[in-house]
């Protein structure tokens, strides 16, 4: 039984790992560490949506206009019921959650933060062979800014649309809540882990920024 936890947390993991960028996390983190903010936008775009072929606009004017004034309430809104999908999951197997030692929560967790590891240093060592191929200091992966969202942005995996993935599945890979909630840890993982190492970025660029005006 406590096998089957440890192989169906593990296999939660290995789904998450292939779902595309997080939704907000990786663009906010890649502005507040200088990088290229419209390169994350785009790429959460384009990894989330392939495209969008038809947009109603003129028949929806009215909607519009509502939803631009009340941008604020919607965006609460949208964070609110996002953070309430997960907690759905992993409520739906609360009898199975109880029987799970904490010695596996930690391993999962302590799994979720080596992937993201792992994810960091494949996207650094790519952007430093794609820069070295491309033109080398004139590259555009070259340019800090771009650099920065890229790592950030390519690093990051979204949990909603893992969630979405998990109920289509119907249980075909175990209980959607112990799917999910090594995945909750690993979401929480990667915007901390994220957040030290823009901090650890800020310094620096204002050094080297204070370095060229002098």
């Amino acid at each position: 039984m406590v096998m089957g936890i440890k192989l169906i947390g593990f296999r939660g993991l290995a789904m998450f790992s292939c779902m595309p960028t997080t939704l907000s996390s990786g663009v906010a983190l890649t502005h507040l560490a200088g990088g290229n903010s419209a390169l994350a936008l785009a790429m959460t775009v384009i990894s989330n949506m392939l495209g969008i072929l038809i947009v109603l606009r003129e028949f929806f004017k009215g909607l519009g206009d509502f939803a631009d004034q009340n941008r604020k309430l919607f965006l609460k809104l949208s964070a609110l019921f996002l953070s309430l999908v997960p907690w759905i999951q992993v409520s739906r197997s609360r009898s199975l959650l109880l029987r799970v030692k904490p010695a596996i929560f930690l391993v999962a967790i302590g799994m979720g933060a080596l992937l993201h590891i792992i994810l960091l240093a494949f996207n650094a060592l790519a952007i430093k062979s794609l820069s070295a191929v491309s033109g080398g200091d004139k590259s555009i992966f070259s340019k800090r800014e771009n650099a920065s969202a890229l790592v950030l942005v390519a690093s990051q995996k979204t949990l909603p649309v893992m969630v979405a993935v998990v109920e289509q599945l119907g249980g075909a890979f175990g209980e959607s809540g112990l799917l999910v909630l090594p995945c909750v840890a690993a979401h929480l993982n990667q915007i901390i882990m994220d957040s030290f190492l823009v901090n650890f970025w800020l310094p620096k660029d204002l050094s080297s920024s204070n370095a060229k005006i002098n």
